[in-house]
């Protein structure tokens, strides 16, 4: 079959890479790709990601299928506008992408629907804000309502924190308390009626080690078996994603943003895609053939197919611009990538006059797996040594966490 991909980043290029592997594919495009999905895909000169043109694209080219990454075209409504064309597409119309899109809807959502998730209040002014703030203990948690890249979220320590965020963030807002615990991202496949989860990862989104820093797109993931007990998976699956589908025939990816607390698993966010790193370390260690599962999924019958599976964990390390998330140059040459021995997926990257160069705040992503985390953390690293470009800083510690939970369970504390 012929695929398109719509989308140009890291997300993608991982898609496309998993994608360019399986056997009933026969040709690849992307719309509008980068320089590594170009290396086995047909790139198509879009640079409007407007549902129109994208349909307009795809007329083009006639894919038998078509799947969305990012979420700007989601919310747009690219899904309606490929259905309305007769066109097969995975992801979720524009109502059901306001699951992502406005977090205060989310938050009704989940309280409409009983599903477990931190106390909050929804604000839409500041006067508001100011009044909520004071039905909160410390640290606590302030949300901007619409898209934000994964940065408009402030864990603010006291209240002048909290006043300095609320004109950054904007009027609109979901105040909610502080959870402690580890976060998972669970993601599910879902067709309308029938869902199916991918295997667990774990994001990392501040910029420093630590955990410290301003939020970002994402640092770096790590997928790991470990991560989430059966048990646990199942009642992610009862308590949050198969509710969701039962009330609304979900289509497409969606992802949970989970909190493990005392209490069990409780929902941060949702969004309606595959998440971005996490996606990475995914598609290394899928072992189906992807192309038939989005099929069966855009075809309503998903319960006919089955994901299988590498036991291996894989580790992706994102190498960012100088700057970032902050401002950033771009423009600046990259060496080194065909001297890795992981796997570069592209993100933020572009062709220069003679080189790739960076394009974005996110440049690449380095992917590997091992039959242990730390072994998969190595192959990681290791791939990062031989790229360079002016600026490039990464995360040193991408996986710890998991190797820290690892080694005290085997220590039984």
């Amino acid at each position: 079959m012929k695929i398109l991909i719509i989308g140009g980043g890291g997300r993608e290029h991982a898609l496309a890479w998993r994608l360019a592997q399986s056997p009933s594919v026969k040709k690849l495009y992307a719309a509008p790709g980068n320089p590594g999905i170009a290396q086995i895909a047909t790139c198509l000169p879009v640079t409007d990601l407007s549902p129109a043109s994208l349909v307009a694209a795809a007329n083009e080219i006639d894919p038998d299928l078509t799947v969305v990454g990012p979420e700007v075209p989601l919310v747009a409504g690219v899904v309606d506008a490929f259905q309305a064309a007769s066109r097969l597409i995975v992801g979720p119309n524009a109502e059901m992408a306001r699951l992502e899109g406005s977090k205060i809807y989310a938050k009704s959502f989940f309280q409409k629907l009983h599903i477990p998730t931190a106390a909050f209040l929804n604000t839409v002014s500041q006067s508001e804000a100011l009044a909520a703030l004071d039905h909160f203990t410390y640290p606590v948690v302030l949300k901007a309502d619409g898209l934000a890249a994964g940065k408009g979220v402030v864990i603010a320590r006291n209240r002048p924190e909290a006043l300095a965020a609320l004109p950054f963030l904007g009027p609109n807002l979901v105040i909610e308390e502080f959870l402690t615990g580890e976060e998972v991202s669970f993601i599910a496949i879902c067709d309308g009626r029938d869902a199916c989860s991918l295997e667990p990862a774990q994001d990392h989104k501040r910029v420093f080690d630590n955990d410290e820093g301003p939020n970002t797109g994402g640092m770096g993931a790590y997928s790991d078996s470990s991560l989430l007990t059966p048990a646990q998976t199942e009642q992610v699956l009862n308590t949050v994603i198969r509710p969701t589908v039962d009330a609304t025939g979900f289509a497409g990816f969606l992802y949970a943003g989970l909190m493990l607390t005392a209490d069990g698993p409780k929902v941060l966010e949702f969004n309606v895609r595959l998440g971005d790193p996490e996606t990475q370390p995914l598609m290394h260690r899928l072992r189906s053939d992807f192309a038939e599962v989005l099929l069966a999924t855009a075809q309503r019958r998903l319960r006919e197919v089955k994901l299988d599976w590498s036991p291996d964990p894989s580790v992706c390390v994102v190498l960012a611009a100088g700057g970032y998330p902050g401002t950033f140059a771009t423009g600046i040459a990259i060496s080194g990538i065909d001297k890795s021995d992981g796997v570069v997926f592209h993100a933020g990257t572009r062709m220069g006059s003679a080189n790739i160069e960076t394009a974005g705040g996110r440049v690449v992503g380095v992917t590997a797996s091992g039959s242990t985390l730390p072994a998969a953390i190595d192959a990681a690293y290791q791939g990062v040594r031989p790229i360079h470009f002016d600026g490039m800083h990464f995360r040193t510690d991408i996986g710890r966490r998991g190797v820290t939970r690892y080694n005290s369970a085997q220590l039984g504390t």
